[in-house]
Parts: structure tokens; sequence; C-alpha cells
């Protein structure tokens, strides 16, 4: 009805002859000459497996054929993209500053590697997030103010026991932040199980509320799309906020002037400027680096 489409006019391929979606867009395909999304059957395949990038591969976006329909379209804002709206409008209120740094992940990335099978033979996906959650939990024993609230009149603040670190993850439904609880007292392997279900039900749109609220600072990994820098915007009641670029292969120097290949990340810091000054986002970051850089010195505080 949309395309004035005649059904008559239509050959189904379906059972019977009947008329599937897909005859409509290869009718409407031949008649217009646009370029049509995939049959339903190809979206339901799974994705390629992960491989290593070789040399001087250049990574390719994965997008969707445009569809052109010629009309305007109105629909509400409703579920996720609403409780956005509000939360975001709140957020902007709060004066940010940003502060960005690179770090060295080598001994991260060699370290990672062994302990994914271990990981794997429990059951559990082991990836970087763990051990980025672990840092900053040890980092913000040292800076608590950057694990703090303040009320609306930014009159009191109010230091958090817990640290329920926020993960932004993209999903169908749009974007959400479930946060792991405690990650103060939590192991490297336990914030990964924990991770491990909050993506199951993520990905599923089963998230309780519990998962999506109570958080205290928040880390949004902008890198697993493919992004190097990102200006993050804080999440109201919280006061501090990291997005996390992607993991590339860079040269470096090491201590003996000789140039390697260095795992580099990118990270960006934005904080309420009304409480924290950038000299204490700067130490908090530079612990954080510090912990993520040489993972052996984590040990050392390791709860």
């Amino acid at each position: 009805m949309e395309n004035n489409i005649k059904l008559s006019e239509v050959v189904g391929s379906g059972k019977d002859g009947r008329i599937l979606k897909e005859d409509i867009l290869n009718f409407l395909e031949k008649q217009t000459g646009a370029i049509l999304p995939p049959s339903p059957k190809a979206e339901m395949m799974p994705p390629p497996s992960p491989q290593k990038p070789k040399d001087k591969t250049i990574p390719i976006p994965v997008s969707r054929p445009p569809v052109f329909t010629g009309k305007d379209k109105t629909e509400p804002i409703k579920g996720f993209q609403k409780a956005m709206v509000k939360t975001m409008s709140a957020a902007l209120k709060i004066p940010h500053f940003g502060y960005c740094d690179e770090v060295d992940l080598t001994e991260l990335v060699k370290l990672r590697e062994e302990l994914k099978p271990v990981a794997l033979s429990r059951g559990i996906k082991l990836s970087f997030m763990p051990f980025f959650l672990k840092a900053a939990s040890l980092g913000l024993l040292q800076f608590p103010i950057l694990n703090a609230s303040v009320d609306e009149g930014c009159q009191n603040i109010t230091y958090k026991a817990s640290h329920n670190i926020g993960i932004a993850m993209d999903t169908q439904q749009g974007l959400i932040v479930p946060n792991v609880k405690n990650v103060q007292i939590c192991s490297v392997f336990e914030i990964a199980t924990e991770l491990n279900r909050l993506q199951k039900l993520g990905t599923a749109g089963q998230l309780s509320t519990t998962d999506l609220t109570g958080g205290t600072f928040t880390l949004s990994n902008i890198g697993s799309i493919g992004g190097t820098y990102a200006k993050a915007v804080i999440l109201p009641p919280e006061v501090a906020i990291g997005a996390l670029g992607s993991i590339r292969a860079l040269p470096r120097f090491n201590q003996k002037g000789e140039v390697y290949q260095a795992q580099m990340m990118n990270v960006s810091w934005s904080a309420d400027h009304r409480i924290i000054d950038g000299a204490t986002m700067s130490r908090f970051s530079n612990l954080w680096k510090s912990y993520l850089e040489n993972p052996s010195f984590m040990l050392l505080d390791l709860k």
C-alpha cells in the first residue's frame, strides 16, 4: 500500500504461490531501481568469526544498503530513547571538562592472550574490559571524589562506598548503561563473568532495573565499534566518565630509543568541573594507566 503495488502483478515465491516480503522488495527494485536490504534469511546469518588483522588490511565498515522511500516518517520517541532524552538533557547542564591520554597495552595484550584459554575453560569470554574496570576501581580507591555524586544544588557531595561501574552498550533498543556492582571487591574473573551476563541480557533486551540503576562511574567502549576518540557525556548523578578508543598497533620508542610495535589505546575522560579539577583527573588517569601498562602492579593492590 505504501508503494502503490498491486499484488496481482507480483509473482509469489512462497508455498502455494504466497507473496512474501522478499517478493515485494524484488518487485519494487525492478520498478524503481532502488538498492534494497538483504533478505531476512541473510540478516539472520551469524557474522563471520573474527580474525587477526593482516598487514596493510583496510577495515571495511559494516553497513546495510540504503533504501529510499521518498516519504517522510514521524514516530514517537519512546522506550530507551525517551529515557536518553531526559538523562542527556540533565547531563548537559553539568559543566564538563575533558582530559585525554594514550595507553600502551602491549603487556596487557600478552597477559590476556595467556588468560583467555583459562577463562574459556570456565565458560567465560575474557575481554579487555574486566581489566579496565578493575584498574578504574583501584584508582577510585585513591581518588574517591570521582566515585561521588552531588545534589541538585551542588551543595553536598556523597562519596559512594560501592564501585558500581557502568558499561555503555549499543543495543537494538538503543544506548543502555548497565553496571557491574561492587567492582572493588570483585576479581578480574568475577567481573568478566558479570560482564558476560550483562551482555547476553542486553542483547536479548532483558536487563532488569537493578542492572541499569545505581551506577557510580562509567566507561564507554567506543573502540568496540571502531572509534579512536570520543567526548563522553557524564551520566548524572555521576561526576566522571571515560571513553575508550580502539586498540591499534603503532610504532613507539622504548627506553633504549628503539622502535617497537606497541598496542596503543586512547582514553578520553570527562568530569564535572564544579567539584573535580584537571590535576585530580590527570592523577587518576595516570594511576589507571600505570595499572594497565604494568598489569603486575595490580597484584599489589588487589583485594
